[in-house]
């Protein structure tokens, strides 16, 4: 439970990631049919986000957010935050050739927060720490014991083991929480079409700190009765692997030798690993009947057989030991002593789904009634029903309403317990004498879910859509069908909304009057010219749109990566200068071994004269660091250790939303074969400034690194000068720009550093096509101001403000390609590699290794 919270709710589903996948790419899959009175039909079907049209061109890109509201800890206010999750997708579908198509999809989420982690009576104070302390640690550790009467019903006691009166019936989730930690998740798929039938192949790896599964899948269509049937057939099989650190402030656990095997310790960290190995195959049938002009049928059938590691490995469950004959103090009372067991499953399980959907296109109103239903079983006693309604409605010029509801209800499995007794003493335990099998997972409990939601499209002209998704949801044991749910102390609600842009290139193409041929004739009248070739992949704000009423979309990412040795201006130092002087006035007793960060830009451009061009970039950022400790030194010269040091586990993550910028461009001169345009650009502090490592082994919560962090957390201003040349071959350009800081301290207490940076580069184009740039960069920013309020415990040296900036000097090698022709034509794709030539940093960092640049572009 080093890592509990969201990956706590997390890990399981995404073990049964692959039968979803499978049955979500049976249904995209199916073909429009050829009745074209049909085509407002299909299109009200298809038209929710994610549900891309197979046989054409297209992208798209989404960003999620989730939360989940807080907990029913009765009276106790939990410190911890309630799960986030900040989701990043991006994928596309490519015709390759007249039968031949490709797709894949890129997955990026980062989730941190508090999640239940057991469930005990109240009496326990399973949310308090030892210290009295509300909500600060989880405490199922061995502590107070709990009471029973003669019924062996809990007693209320004042904490210290002496009853008050009356009886404890009371519920209540134990929380833990988590620093944040992310997941990205990559697959594709290569199909292939005859007349009647199709075939699709994919795969795709998922990979996380304590989670990595690999998947591959086959899919195939066959179409009857002039294309109004169609069968898909699916298979696939996932492999996953788990190595879950467990929660030092919960130790001791109480387990089986079969987990003592599975256990081992995390060097240097004083945490320990439980590694698993699960495998699923999946297999999915679906059937699509095309009823009448305005109905069709979907129904399909899926099974999934699960085996290995099937526990969720940041769940326990409490049992008190009550040994009949120990005295507990108190006449007609038993003494019960609690300790935590990870949780128990079968080691495998077999899961059949049925599900059935309808649409009905209303002619009256244009619109469709989407009605569905699914039926679950599995081998663990778990029967859950599924009830859905969609009604897709246009509104308007290009607008698209779609509201939903949802109802769901399952019973408990077989082995779900809240917690469990057990008849014998706690220093003699028999294994024997508990069941099999035991698990307190609230997702394994009896319960209903009701939740509702809106998708609003608009759709932009030139294929371009864009999507806004909002869903409430409920969880609650009282809306279980016919009775019988869980206690309310498992009652929770989370919100989720979404953003999504989606382009569709034969859209596109269609609505300017192209034909095929002229979408595919380089030179076609649809070719985008660019009198000033754009500078390399690496520049920020380093182009404009020539003419009133474009529009651009660019995708850039910018990957940065810094490693040991550790640096003290620009020379390396080692171990015992960094453990005396790399942390000010206190010893370091740890340092990073490297440090990355990822970010992704959606840069959004539109011109509304010849002169001035408006940009919007949202951006976002995920990092990760790897830690090892520093040996302890003693001597006269070696300073003290901060009083609370503590190594937060050997890796750390964060990640989410980044600042938002916004520019504006003004062209100043634009003649054959020059251009100069200043930008003057503003970043708003949408990153968070506040993110924070879980409390561990009793120290924290503390703020994490300010490297770790995803914005400044203040209003920057960001200008910059850019001029670019061309003759013949030959390209040029230099830049000047800078980064200052609009405020004297963020929310969190300190400000980062100005920064300026001059640039020059050189490009040659080999062809009409491909372009290869070389650039020279010199930057120099200013260290931290300020610090962490409340002060953070230096451990190393990036906890100390004053080991953030310098001068660098770096030499950027690139390539810039233009499609040619298709679909894509005038749509540039750049890469640039930035390697490091000098560095003088302030006090201690890590040496850089280099930065990566890609960037795509599109002009409507």
């Amino acid at each position: 439970m080093g890592r509990p919270g969201a990956g706590a709710d997390v890990v399981v589903i995404r073990a049964l990631g692959a039968c979803r996948r499978l049955a979500a790419r049976l249904f995209l899959r199916r073909r429009r049919p050829a009745d074209s009175s049909l085509q407002a039909l299909t299109a009200a079907a298809l038209s929710l986000p994610g549900l891309a049209q197979a046989g054409s061109d297209n992208v798209g890109f989404q960003y999620g957010y989730y939360k989940e509201g807080p907990r029913q800890l009765f009276g106790v206010v939990s410190a911890f935050k309630p799960i986030t999750v900040n989701s990043l997708h991006g994928g596309g579908d490519f015709v390759l050739t007249d039968r031949l198509n490709f797709g894949f999809d890129f997955i990026q989420d980062t989730w941190g927060g508090a999640t239940p982690i057991a469930t005990a009576p109240q009496d326990l104070r399973g949310n308090r720490s030892t210290d009295g302390v509300s909500g600060a640690t989880p405490y199922i550790s061995p502590g107070n014991p709990l009471l029973f009467d003669s019924r062996f019903n809990v007693l209320r006691t004042n904490g210290f083991g002496v009853p008050t009166g009356g009886i404890s019936k009371q519920l209540v989730h134990t929380l833990s929480s988590a620093s944040p930690e992310t997941r990205k998740q990559g697959d594709f798929r290569l199909g292939y079409e005859w007349n009647e039938a199709a075939l699709d192949v994919g795969g795709g790896l998922s990979q996380e700190r304590d989670y990595e599964s690999g998947w591959g899948s086959v899919i195939g269509r066959f179409d009857f009765n002039q294309k109004l049937t169609t069968l898909n057939v699916g298979l696939s099989y996932t492999h996953s692997d788990i190595a879950a650190i467990l929660d030092p402030d919960a130790l001791p656990y109480i387990n089986t030798s079969a987990f003592a095997r599975q256990i081992r310790p995390q060097p240097g960290t004083g945490n320990e690993i439980l590694s698993g190995v699960r495998q699923d195959w999946a297999a999915h049938i679906g059937l699509t009947q095309v009823l009448t002009k305005k109905s069709f049928l979907e129904t399909g059938l899926g099974f999934t057989r699960s085996t290995g590691y099937l526990e969720n490995p940041y769940k326990v469950v409490e049992i008190a030991f009550i040994d009949p004959k120990e005295d507990s103090g108190f006449p007609g009372t038993y003494i019960g002593y609690v300790r935590a067991f990870l949780e128990q499953r079968p080691d495998a399980r077999d899961q059949w789904s049925w599900d059935a959907r309808y649409v009905h296109y209303v002619e009256g109103w244009d619109a469709s009634l989407h009605l569905a239903y699914r039926f679950f079983s599995d081998s663990w006693g778990i029967d859950a029903h599924t009830f859905e309604a969609d009604w897709v409605q246009p509104v308007g010029t290009g607008w698209m309403i779609t509201p939903r509801v949802r109802y769901y209800f399952q019973n408990a499995a077989d082995f779900y317990v809240p917690y469990l007794l057990s008849l014998q003493s706690v220093n003699d335990i028999d294994r024997t004498k508990l069941p099999s099998d035991f698990s307190s997972d609230q997702r394994l409990s009896a319960f209903g879910a009701l939740s509702g939601g809106v998708t609003i499209e608009k759709r932009l002209g030139k294929g371009i859509r864009l999507f806004g998704d909002f869903e409430y949801y409920t969880h609650q044991g009282g809306l279980k069908w016919g009775g019988g749910g869980a206690g309310g102390f498992t009652n929770f609600n989370y919100w989720q909304a979404s953003g999504t842009l989606s382009l569709d290139l034969d859209e596109k193409y269609a609505l300017l009057g192209m034909g095929e041929g002229e979408a595919a004739v380089p030179g076609g009248h649809h070719h985008y010219h660019h009198p000033i070739p754009q500078p390399p992949a690496g520049v920020m704000f380093g182009h404009m749109l020539p003419q009133a009423g474009d529009f651009m979309i660019e995708y850039r990412y910018m990957f940065h990566s810094q490693s040991e040795p550790m640096l003290q201006g620009s020379h390396p130092v080692n171990d015992a200068t960094i453990v005396t002087r790399g942390c000010g006035a206190y010893s370091c007793t740890q340092v990073a071994t490297d440090h990355t960060m990822a970010m992704h830009m959606l840069d959004l451009m539109y011109a509304p004269t010849d002169w001035l061009n408006l940009m919007l970039m949202p951006m976002f950022v995920d990092m990760s660091m790897d830690v090892r400790r520093l040996p302890s030194l003693t001597g006269p010269n070696v300073p003290p250790p901060y009083p609370e040091q503590h190594v937060h586990g050997g890796e750390q993550d964060s990640g989410g939303v980044g600042d938002t910028v916004m520019a504006a461009f003004v062209k100043l001169l634009d003649e054959p074969g020059h251009h100069l345009h200043l930008s003057l650009g503003l970043s708003a502090p949408t990153g968070a400034t506040d993110l924070k490592f879980r409390r561990s082994h009793q120290i924290g919560p503390n703020f994490m690194h300010y490297s770790m962090q995803l914005g400044s957390g203040t209003w920057d201003f960001r200008p910059a000068l850019t001029y670019a040349g061309l003759y013949d071959r030959f390209t040029w350009g230099g830049q000047l720009n800078g980064t200052h800081r609009l405020e004297d301290r963020n929310e969190s207490g300190y400000v980062l550093g100005d920064e300026l940076q001059a640039m020059a580069w050189g490009g040659y184009t080999m062809n009409h096509w491909l372009t290869a740039t070389v650039r020279g960069v010199y930057t120099t920013q200013g260290a931290i101001r300020g610090e962490f309020r409340p002060r953070i415990p230096i451990s190393q040296p990036m906890d100390v403000p004053g080991n953030y900036g310098g001068r660098y000097w770096d030499v950027g090698f690139g390539l810039s390609a233009e499609v040619p022709s298709g679909n894509f034509q005038g749509s540039r794709l750049g890469v640039e590699w930035l390697q490091p030539v000098a560095e003088d940093v302030n006090g201690f960092q890590l040496e850089r290794d280099g930065s990566l640049f890609a960037t795509f572009t599109m002009h409507f």
